[in-house]
């Protein structure tokens, strides 16, 4: 593997494009949100143990863990996959669409395990000329829900202690073709925010005996985005999106309660705390002067995700003699997150991004779309490209 590996590689992950796409559209059949991907768990962990891995199940409930020991002793590269879906009805109309009613793989996490295993049994084939270790790391609950740092804290990243980390997202915001492989700050930090404002209800048709929560909480989702435009810098990327709102149940009663969800995105952690500060403040002071009180609760989901320079450039290196005619982007940022960015803070890597989308098929439904899909021949890309990166890592 030490003689052109990327061409082997790409070699060996498109000899494998039937059995990826085989394990893609069973997973897509038979979605498990997360913490209970069961039998997704099950299938992986028996395709790794007949690779001869050492497997363990069970770890952040329903994770599975398989170790690759090469030859001779060398780093340690974690590699990661997310398996969980989303609580979405499928409008695809795909062949393969889900058979479980109100659950979806929205995200191409389907995908993402299919690249795993197809990467597992690449590298198992080249054991004995690997030096190091690969540990592979297959997540649940990606989607909001903590599988990363409950792994963190059932000692994945430990027995044996990992050098470098590595993991990729197949991305249907842009074409089969486009890879993002890049340096620094990659992804936003995520918080979602929950506030109730309380008033005093009564009767639509007399306001002035009521405080009206509704007219309070219009009067903050509007100033609430003056912290973006007035109190961050133009040149530092926030965003504050309010996407739930929920108050009464009738024509003429003001209620006594509105409900406000929504999510906070940043990159820069002061960027973050002026957006929590004045968050706070401006809830407090529009409440405060409309006669009403307000309860806030704001849960941090991930922090900004940051890729390893050194790491990076050894991925962007294997994109480039491996894909060549592809459009490799360096500079790609997105204001969406993802809980790999936990492992990225105690271990240096780098997340990756391979385009999915195909206008000519029909194939460009964005993330988290019931009619999401995307063109499966990114799957050998996307296998090539992390098993070259992970022996490109374990050679040093």
């Amino acid at each position: 593997m030490t003689n052109q590996p990327d061409i082997a590689t790409l070699s060996e992950a498109q000899n494998l494009f039937e059995f990826s796409q085989s394990i893609r559209r069973d997973l897509h059949k038979h979605p498990e949100l997360g913490y209970q991907e069961n039998r997704t768990a099950g299938l992986i962990a028996k395709e790794l143990t007949q690779l001869g891995m050492e497997v363990t199940t069970g770890i952040a409930r329903t994770g599975v863990v398989g170790l690759l020991e090469g030859n001779v002793p060398g780093p340690v590269v974690l590699v990661r996959f997310d398996m969980d879906a989303l609580p979405i009805l499928e409008e695809s109309g795909a062949a393969y669409a889900s058979q479980s009613p109100g659950v979806m793989h929205a995200c191409g996490h389907d995908g993402h395990v299919a690249t795993g295993l197809s990467v597992a049994r690449i590298l198992a084939a080249h054991k004995e000329e690997l030096s190091g270790t690969v540990k592979f790391v297959f997540q649940p609950a990606e989607e909001g829900l903590g599988g990363a740092e409950e792994m963190i804290r059932e000692g994945v990243l430990e027995s044996p202690k990992v050098d470098y980390s590595l993991a990729l997202h197949i991305w249907n915001e842009k074409p089969l073709g486009w890879m993002a492989v890049v340096p620094g700050p990659f992804m936003a930090a995520s918080e979602t925010f929950s506030i109730q404002i309380h008033g005093k209800g009564g009767h639509g048709a007399l306001p002035h005996l009521a405080t009206d929560p509704v007219f309070a909480a219009a009067q903050w989702i509007s100033a609430v985005q003056s912290i973006v435009s007035r109190n961050v810098s133009p040149l530092q990327p926030a965003v504050i999106s309010v996407t739930s709102i929920h108050a009464g149940e009738t024509f003429n009663v003001i209620p006594p309660t509105v409900t406000i969800q929504g999510t906070i995105r940043s990159f820069d952690r002061s960027v973050r705390q002026t957006i929590l500060e004045r968050f706070e403040k401006i809830l407090t002071g529009i409440t405060e002067s409309l006669g009403c009180t307000a309860e806030m609760k704001i849960t941090s989901l991930t922090p900004a995700m940051v890729n390893d320079a050194l790491v990076t450039s050894r991925v962007q290196e294997v994109a480039r003699t491996m894909l060549p005619d592809s459009q490799l982007d360096t500079q790609y940022q997105t204001m969406g997150s993802d809980d790999m960015a936990y492992l990225l803070d105690q271990v240096p890597g780098c997340y990756f991004m391979i385009g999915s989308a195909n206008p000519d098929k029909g194939l460009t439904a964005g993330h988290h779309h019931p009619k999401f899909d995307f063109d499966e021949e990114v799957l050998p890309r996307a296998a090539a490209l992390m098993a070259g990166a992970t022996i490109r890592l374990l050679e040093g």
